[in-house]
């Protein structure tokens, strides 16, 4: 069983206008609800590739009663996620047709109690039992300590289990000090995570400060990874024009998997790139064109590093 640790889940809502335009009134064409956050976006993918998932977190409120009733729905993936008193957030994404371009309106999430965060604690230790791999995903709603990511890592650790951690901020900061397994930042949170513009040099001081490997995401350029078996870039063929949002969380879904199948670092870094473009092509976060994805596979373009990491 793979864990995925979303603190922040959301009930993830897209409307699709054909043109978005400031100041004026839409009319949307289509409105799609997911359960989101980071950590069940990963989970969905995993599920979908054929592993058996479990997720915890939070959920709260009739918006954590949608993103329960929405996950029971999903074939491969064990709802657990931790009961709170607030309601759940939820994500806003307008995509806009005419140009394919997406805005994200992101909600705080729920205030936890310190009980509720040592509730979830429990919850989260007594998984690791069972886990093989656990990903650590997104930001962290108010109330729960910055260093929370920090004190999960260590928890993992502990238990013999592989952790991989995909936050930005001060909670990746506090996270790396953990020394996860692996980190998977994108460009931002890896210039604000060592103040370096440069991907080759930021992702080694990365390293430096306490991830076993980094595999940062560029975006269109795809994957680069500092691993302490070497150096590798990964893209895809072409430019894939679509929506972005959610090809990241696909890429956590391929590592991971990749992790626990014992995949060589190439074959994780094509899976993760043609998982993470095929994302871009699929109508919401948490879903792939299959068709795509295979067909990309093939087609991704893995190149080692000549100096080792």
């Amino acid at each position: 069983m793979i864990l995925t640790v979303t603190p922040n889940t959301a009930l993830d809502i897209t409307y699709r206008v054909r043109s978005l335009r400031p100041h004026a009134s839409h009319r949307v064409s289509e409105v799609v609800e997911r359960p989101g956050g980071k950590g069940l976006n990963v989970a969905r993918v995993l599920a979908a590739l054929g592993h058996q998932v479990t997720v915890t977190g939070f959920a709260g409120g009739g918006t954590g009663r949608a993103i329960q009733e929405r996950l029971t729905a999903t074939p491969g993936v064990v709802d657990a996620l931790v009961p709170v008193a607030g309601a759940s957030r939820r994500t806003v994404a307008v995509v806009d047709e005419s140009t394919g371009d997406t805005t994200q309106l992101n909600e705080p999430g729920p205030l936890i109690t310190p009980s509720e965060w040592s509730a979830f604690q429990e919850v989260y230790a007594d998984l690791l039992v069972s886990a093989s791999a656990v990903a650590l995903c997104g930001s962290l709603p108010p109330g729960v300590p910055v260093g929370a990511y920090a004190g999960l890592v260590r928890t993992a650790r502990a238990a013999g289990v592989p952790v991989l951690l995909d936050t930005g901020g001060e909670a990746l900061r506090r996270g790396v000090a953990a020394r996860p397994d692996l980190i998977k930042p994108n460009a931002d949170e890896l210039a604000e995570l060592t103040g370096s513009h440069e991907p080759l040099r930021a992702t080694q001081d990365a390293r430096r400060r306490g991830a076993r490997s980094v595999v940062a995401s560029l975006g269109a350029e795809g994957l680069l990874a500092v691993t302490p078996e070497g150096r590798w870039r990964a893209a895809p063929p072409a430019r894939v024009p679509g929506n972005p949002t959610g090809a990241g969380d696909s890429a956590v879904a391929g590592l991971l998997s990749g992790l626990v199948e014992n995949l060589p670092w190439p074959d994780r870094l094509a899976r993760a790139t043609a998982l993470s473009a095929a994302t871009v092509l699929a109508p919401v976060a948490g879903e792939f064109d299959r068709t795509a994805y295979e067909e990309l596979l093939g087609r991704v373009s893995v190149t080692a590093e000549a100096t080792a990491a």
